[in-house]
């Protein structure tokens, strides 16, 4: 058996590409940032040529850095942010238009039409999803709607549409294959997760031809091989799960009930509910976790948009650090906030509040605050954002969570998951491979192909690195209070906006 699964990791910030071994040990990691594009207010793009470019960059690279041969990789798992729609001309493989990005809020007004039109128990009864900007279904359409005859071309097949993962496996396959995963489809607001196909009458809504769709797989089979003249071999291609999927799967979270946190770009938030798909009565959504054989599992899921983009800001926004890892140091500086209060809205307000128009904002500065202070409320906002999330998953769930499994950059900062499990008053527990997104991706290649014969088997691969425990004689009702104060602030400010406008 070929030694290893190459597991490609797309995010909203960086390509990378991991080699994992039978023992599930990571052998070699490469990277690559691309650009971010914002060419309005609310508006995010990527560049589709940029995206596959990096990709292929850091499989190359790290094949090199290694020191193994491409035919020495028995599997790829795919992994991807979610929600990016990319369209393009199935002869040419070019794009008509840049990715745009799931944080992007372009067609907010369109969204609350549908909603004023009544739409919303119709798009939530077959999706499980909210009518939202954040879904692909609205970008497609604006898509078609505003590149000159992109529509008509739609309909007559010759373009294609596709979240990330199906983007790289057109050009991984040089276009032999246009597919998606049960997982990536369940977030395009076109998909009936309960019939587990595309739904005709939502398509007519937004005005979608059915020929521009991806074939729609489960998580873990045989998709085809690379092309030879891609990889300079054929390797499977046999495992793919949108980012979140993957890191709940990586997390080893297969029963129900268990819940991680996975703290990126933004945060998002994952309950295994089982073969159940649980409507949500506090505006979290219902989404397809994996498929795996014929079994379908479903999750609840709470959507953060700006976690780690928080740090990220405090560096190429404000200047305050050089690295996303000197917020720590800094944030160490002062014991406290000071009564400063960030709202990191930079994309809307995702879950439980859903708000596309609410914008960042900062709360309590005085003539004392300083930059640690601003480092220290960053932080804080990525905890007390989660702790909303999983309030509502709580009541959705009908039952107390008293462990959290957490993955993702930033639980390597200490203070930020001492306060998360403070202010969650659970254990909040950090496994020591904490690329699970990419570990999941792995674990579906390689039970497709025999790499690990049974789930039983990955489980082994999966321990725990630290397990931090709430401070007992702290008490977070104070903080809550205002924190939820601010959040209403930024609120009501965007509606006084959007009405003045």
């Amino acid at each position: 058996m070929k030694p290893y699964i190459l597991s490609i990791d797309q995010g909203t910030t960086s390509s990378r590409a991991i080699l994992v071994d039978h023992d599930g040990k990571i052998i070699d990691i490469a990277q690559q940032e691309f650009e971010q594009l914002f060419p309005q207010s609310g508006w995010v793009e990527h560049d589709p040529m940029e995206i596959w470019s990096s990709q292929l960059a850091v499989i190359t690279s790290v094949i090199a850095k290694s020191k193994i041969r491409s035919a020495d990789i028995h599997a790829i798992g795919i992994t991807n942010q979610r929600e990016t729609t990319i369209v393009w001309d199935r002869k040419t493989g070019k794009p008509i238009y840049p990715a745009i990005v799931w944080q992007d809020r372009r067609t907010a007004d369109y969204c609350d039409e549908l909603k004023e039109k009544g739409l919303e128990d119709t798009v939530r009864d077959k999706t499980g999803l909210l009518i939202d900007s954040y879904f692909s279904a609205t970008k497609i359409k604006w898509i078609l709607d505003e590149v000159d005859g992109a529509l008509e071309r739609a309909k007559a097949g010759e373009l294609a549409f596709g979240t990330v993962d199906s983007w790289l496996i057109w050009n991984l396959t040089n276009g032999e294959l246009h597919l998606t995963d049960i997982t990536n489809a369940s977030r395009t607001m076109l998909f009936n997760i309960h019939s587990c196909e595309w739904d005709s009458e939502l398509l007519e809504l937004f005005g979608i031809p059915e020929a521009i769709l991806p074939e729609v797989k489960s998580s873990s089979e045989i998709y085809g091989e690379t092309s030879v003249d891609v990889l300079k071999t054929a390797i499977p291609i046999a495992g793919i799960a949108g980012d979140q999927q993957s890191a709940l799967f990586g997390q080893l979270c297969i029963e129900k009930g268990m819940v991680k946190n996975t703290y990126g770009t933004g945060c998002f938030m994952l309950m295994n509910t089982g073969s159940k798909a649980i409507k949500s009565e506090h505006k979290l959504v219902t989404t397809i976790a994996w498929k795996i054989g014929d079994e379908v599992t479903y999750a609840l899921e709470g959507s953060v948009f700006i976690a780690g983009a928080v740090v990220q800001w405090l560096r190429d926004g404000l200047g305050l650090i050089k690295k996303s890892k000197d917020v720590t140091s800094l944030a160490k500086k002062v014991a406290d906030t000071g009564g400063v209060y960030i709202v990191p809205a930079f994309a809307g307000l995702g879950a439980p509040h859903w708000d596309a128009r609410a914008r960042g904002s900062v709360y309590g500065i005085t003539r004392g605050t300083t930059d640690a202070h601003l480092a220290r409320a960053c932080l804080e906002s990525i905890a007390f954002q989660t702790y909303d999330v999983l309030e509502a998953m709580q009541h959705d769930a009908g039952h107390a969570i008293e462990e959290l499994r957490v993955d993702g950059g930033a639980t390597s900062n200490s203070v930020l998951l001492k306060f998360q499990a403070t202010l969650l008053g659970a254990t909040v527990v950090r496994p020591e491979n904490t690329e699970t997104t990419a570990m999941g991706a792995a674990y579906l290649a390689g039970l497709a192909t025999g790499f690990w014969k049974d789930i039983a088997e990955v489980q082994q691969k999966w321990s725990v690195d630290k397990r931090i425990e709430p401070e007992k004689d702290i008490d977070s009702t104070a903080a809550l209070k205002e924190w939820h104060a601010a959040v209403e602030a930024t609120k009501v400010w965007a509606t006084l906006k959007n009405k003045k406008s």
